[in-house]
């Protein structure tokens, strides 16, 4: 198989329940160049260095054939230094450290409560849904909660955050189609943030959204524009991957009994499992959003100025030449330098929220559901070849130990 057959297997949702042997077949050349121009790195070294290397752009304006001109200003995810720095500067001003440090710590009775309640809620029943009825209302809630959405408008604010992430990835085809549906969902999830935004500047509160639209610095003040663009990307970033997170940690855990019991038997565990889960079973697989800036040699490959370029972080992460035994799940993995938040300026915003919710719900699910055990294997997957996790995970069970 070519690397470039292998790509296409993998963006096919047919593979999606096991797309590491099209991952390892692509890893056979570190840098692989599609029909369509695209450039596909898929090599630890490689992908590293092209996260630190400034000649890499995040802004697909930067593209040789630039595309379409966005109706909407770019979140920071989707721009360079300096720009990109001052607006994360302005956002984690909210959210972490120096100046907010104890907002993810402080989250974590909230968390446990809301996961006690979930999972109380399927007591009275033998098969559940592990994402519809765990994975999926305990991210939303916490983001939600975050940035001060009204619980009453979690559903739809979902309903959004869904249909925006399924247009999501690379790849040319339908490449058009997929960026109108995209917009036009956008625009509306953006007409509802910009509401709230002026809600928030006339009474502020305690949470990120009033932050972003009262606070002023050195670094100035979020436009209009920038506070919508951010809170959009929070809201989706800041859930859609921590549910693949969760569910693809519970498929893990379900698939071998005796590392579920080990989980149970030593709590504290999870803070390893889960970091080994963002290396095994990473929620995001590709980054496709880079473009170069200049020509740039990579893997002995020179990738032309202008040209657009994915990085398959899943693929780098079980890249053997980096990790002893990539294909083996270890808990206790000593070093564990992965990708699963990405790295670089681009490091994952929201990673330390996303470790916590995961350690919460995993922690919780194995110590209390007795003998869980998977219904489907593998489970139905959601269509999407960058953020990927079941669609649903239905699990028997005995029964639910008390708090």
């Amino acid at each position: 198989m070519t690397s470039d057959a292998a790509f296409q297997r993998i963006l096919d949702p047919s593979g999606r329940a096991d797309p590491y042997p099209f991952l390892g077949e692509l890893r056979r050349n570190p840098v692989t160049r599609l029909e369509d121009g695209t450039y596909v790195v898929s090599t630890y070294r490689e992908i590293v260095e092209l996260l630190h290397d400034p000649r890499i752009s995040s802004d697909r304006r930067n593209l040789a054939s630039a595309p379409e001109t966005p109706q909407h200003a770019p979140a920071f995810i989707g721009l360079d230094p300096p720009e990109h720095d001052r607006l994360r500067r302005l956002t984690m001003r909210h959210f972490g450290p120096p100046h907010s440090p104890g907002v993810v710590d402080g989250l974590r009775p909230m968390m446990l409560a809301v996961t006690t309640e979930l999972i109380d809620a399927i007591a009275g029943k033998t098969r559940a849904d592990v994402v519809d009825e765990v994975a999926y209302p305990l991210p939303i809630a916490v983001i939600c909660r975050l940035l001060g959405v009204p619980a009453e408008d979690e559903q739809q604010f979902h309903a959004w955050a869904d249909a925006i992430v399924e247009t999501l990835g690379p790849g040319e085809e339908q490449r058009a189609e997929r960026a109108r549906e995209r917009q036009a969902v956008a625009e509306k999830l953006e007409r509802y943030l910009a509401g709230l935004a002026e809600a928030r500047r006339q009474k502020p509160g305690d949470d990120m959204l009033s932050g972003f639209v009262t606070y002023e610095g050195p670094d100035g003040r979020m436009t209009p524009e920038e506070v919508v663009a951010t809170s959009l990307l929070l809201l989706i970033a800041g859930h859609e991957t921590t549910i693949n997170l969760i569910a693809n940690g519970m498929l893990t855990l379900l698939r071998d009994p005796a590392l579920l019991e080990r989980l149970r038997a030593d709590p504290d565990l999870v803070i390893t499992t889960v970091e080994e889960l963002l290396r095994y079973e990473p929620p995001v697989q590709l980054v496709s959003s880079r473009v170069t800036l200049d020509d740039v040699v990579v893997g002995g490959v020179t990738i032309p100025a202008g040209s657009p370029v994915v990085l398959a972080l899943a693929a780098g992460s079980r890249d053997p030449a980096h990790v002893s035994e990539p294909d083996r799940f270890d808990p206790c993995r000593r070093p564990n330098e992965h990708l699963g938040f990405g790295g670089g300026v681009h490091y994952c915003f929201g990673a330390p929220l996303a470790r916590l919710e995961a350690q919460v719900v995993l922690g919780e699910l194995v110590r209390r559901l007795r003998n869980p055990r998977l219904v489907a294997d593998p489970p139905p997957y959601r269509p999407s070849a960058v953020l990927r996790g079941p669609r649903h995970l239905l699990i028997d069970y005995d029964g639910i130990a008390p708090v």
